[in-house]
């Protein structure tokens, strides 16, 4: 299922651009603005609901901490279980990580180890808000595997196509970009 022109500019109306943030030269895409547009969001998660309907999921796994909200949000509406994936040292329980590149440095997120509920090859859908160099969302489709659970796709609100992060994701499982930005 595809969005109409129309939802997609619904979409992409209530996002809100702010031009030299974090730093100078990056134009951040606010999805918070999405967020309180209650028709805007409703428009959005009911295009997720139809997307993913039929894709037989067991689970949704957002990642920390956009992620959350909309992979929650359509875990519920699908009546399947969300699973975070969080940054290094946030999760209570024993876990698996995953450590990926930075501009300068390393980061790592982590899943705990049962995140799947012990399910074989649970059928998964990886959920954020926001693809751009696609570190996170690389290492995320990792501890999916590592896990025991099989991404069947990764989908993000806003994909930033200029900066081709979703091409590494799209090595390990389909990319579904809802919006995206050349």
């Amino acid at each position: 299922m595809t969005l109409s022109k129309t939802e997609r500019k619904i979409i992409e109306d209530s996002i809100r651009e702010i031009k030299d943030f974090p730093k100078p030269g990056i134009v951040f895409k606010d999805i918070t603005t999405l967020l309180s547009d209650k028709y805007a969001f409703g428009v959005l998660m009911n295009h997720l609901y139809q997307r993913y309907k039929e894709y037989n999921l067991d689970f949704i796994v957002g990642i920390d901490a956009r992620g959350f909200i909309f992979a929650s949000a359509l875990a519920q509406m699908l009546g399947i279980g969300f699973v975070p994936i969080r940054k290094h040292g946030k999760l209570p329980y024993t876990t698996i990580g995953e450590k990926y590149s930075l501009e300068y440095g390393v980061d790592e997120v982590e899943i705990h180890i049962d995140a799947f509920r012990g399910q074989k090859d649970a059928r998964v859908l990886l959920l954020d808000d926001l693809i751009a160099t696609g570190g996170t969302a690389n290492a995320a489709a990792t501890l999916i595997k590592q896990a025991g659970a099989e991404c069947v796709e990764a989908c993000f609100v806003v994909t930033l196509t200029f900066l081709d992060g979703y091409k590494e994701v799209e090595k390990k499982t389909p990319v579904y970009s809802i919006i995206e930005v050349k």
